[in-house]
């Protein structure tokens, strides 16, 4: 049984995003599924992690990358103003030209190097990774040259808001993303989603293979040797990056709000406006900002901690029920978890079950405060905020027990009849 792992984020890539086709590849291959894996060879990310393992058992190709570097747009333009912002408006266009996303240049070599390695590996089933969508691409011309099964893993929602209004050349890429999620739902032989709402979403377009949702997991053996030492001042700590409606400026107000000693750590990329807007806060030496870390790092920062802060904006009823990648390391650095996120979505569903933590609305001002003073005055008073999950629930949770779920998948798949 062989397996091929098309990811466009992997090792030496960093960020969030990596994880999951990583741990994917990592457990297929410790199941007794030959797993291979097809990646950029410098695609330029964002963030590389040079200390991300790659593992010993699993054979990783690489196709040349002839695309864009990847770059933060609003970043870039930030504080820049006349001449200067339109010079710099202008070298972002080209990127912005490409459709259904920046990176579907990739496809120049990923899909001849995806057919050779499916041949001569004599590969069974071949799973496509998204994001970006357009590595589905790759799966569906693999599937008609060599007539290779075909699984689609879906981690965010391709189809666009019908009701939002956007620019002309946005609607063009909505449009593309939805020529996608069409060609998933009828080429896959399956398709995986993070969610149910993902899932939903593929379902309505006439999805012609099997339907599965196979969650995030919780790597509990990353944090298995990394040690919570109680600070001399509470610790909240957020990891991972702002992007899109991504808002920490209600919980910084309410750290203002808060007469107590406490230190908000952040920990990764922090927009240069929200910077500058928290610097009138006047927080002081309550507020640390870090630049992006390496995994291993941001593990240990996660472990030793007080509090854990998962922040996820309200985007309406699609937005309910993804719950970040983030709080499955959350879970398995098993602190205290202050989660400012939608109501009734997953996010809170999570917390609430496995006891970890306070759950309060994203924009909830007030109720943010009074979470940080709760948290904080156990922490005082010696309580033990140690996040103990039930041996059960960690079994469900664990990222193993994931893979174990795509690996009966793609067994099914390989053993049905062409």
């Amino acid at each position: 049984m062989k397996v091929l792992i098309c990811a466009f984020y992997f090792p030496p890539a960093g960020g969030g995003g990596v994880q999951r086709p990583l741990r994917f590849a990592q457990h297929l291959a410790a199941l007794g599924i030959e797993t291979h894996v097809l990646a950029p060879s410098d695609p330029r990310w964002v963030h590389r992690d040079e200390e991300l393992a790659l593992p010993a058992n699993v054979r990783v190709h690489r196709a040349r990358y002839l695309g864009p570097r990847g770059r933060l747009p609003a970043e870039e333009l930030h504080n820049r103003h006349g001449v200067d912002r339109l010079a710099r408006q202008l070298s972002l266009t080209p990127r912005r030209l490409l459709v259904p996303d920046e990176n579907v240049s990739w496809l120049l070599t990923a899909i001849g190097a995806a057919n050779r390695i499916v041949r001569r590996e004599r590969i069974d089933v071949m799973l496509t990774t998204s994001p970006p969508s357009s590595v589905h691409l790759i799966g569906a011309a693999a599937k008609r040259t060599t007539g290779v099964r075909w699984v689609a893993d879906l981690r965010d929602s391709m189809l666009a808001n019908p009701n939002r209004r956007v620019a002309r050349l946005a609607r063009i890429k909505e449009r593309s993303h939805n020529a996608v999620a069409h060609l998933v739902a009828r080429q896959a032989d399956a398709t995986v989603a993070v969610t149910e709402t993902i899932a939903a979403e593929i379902g309505r377009l006439g999805s012609s293979g099997q339907l599965v949702v196979i969650p995030n997991g919780c790597d509990f053996d990353d944090f298995a040797n990394l040690e919570y030492r109680r600070g001399e001042r509470f610790r909240i700590t957020h990891t991972g990056s702002f992007f899109g409606p991504r808002d920490p400026r209600p919980f910084l107000r309410a750290l203002a709000m808060v007469d107590a000693d406490i230190v908000a750590r952040f920990v990764g990329d922090f927009r240069a406006a929200d910077r500058l807007w928290a610097s009138r806060l006047g927080l002081g030496d309550r507020l640390e900002l870090r630049p992006f870390q390496p995994h291993v790092q941001t593990l240990a920062l996660q472990r030793d901690s007080e509090a854990l802060l998962l922040l996820l904006p309200e985007i309406g009823e699609r937005g309910r029920d993804v719950p970040s990648g983030k709080i499955y390391e959350y879970l398995a650095a098993e602190r205290p978890i202050l989660a400012a996120v939608p109501p009734s979505g997953t996010a809170e569903r999570l917390v609430r079950e496995c006891g970890a933590g306070i759950v309060v609305a994203p924009d909830d001002v007030e109720g943010i405060a009074n979470a940080l003073v709760t948290l904080e005055g156990r922490w005082r008073s010696d309580d033990d905020l140690e996040i103990r999950l039930a041996p059960n629930v960690r079994e469900a949770l664990s990222r193993h027990s994931r893979a174990a779920e795509l690996a009966e998948l793609v067994r099914s798949l390989a053993r049905a009849p062409p």
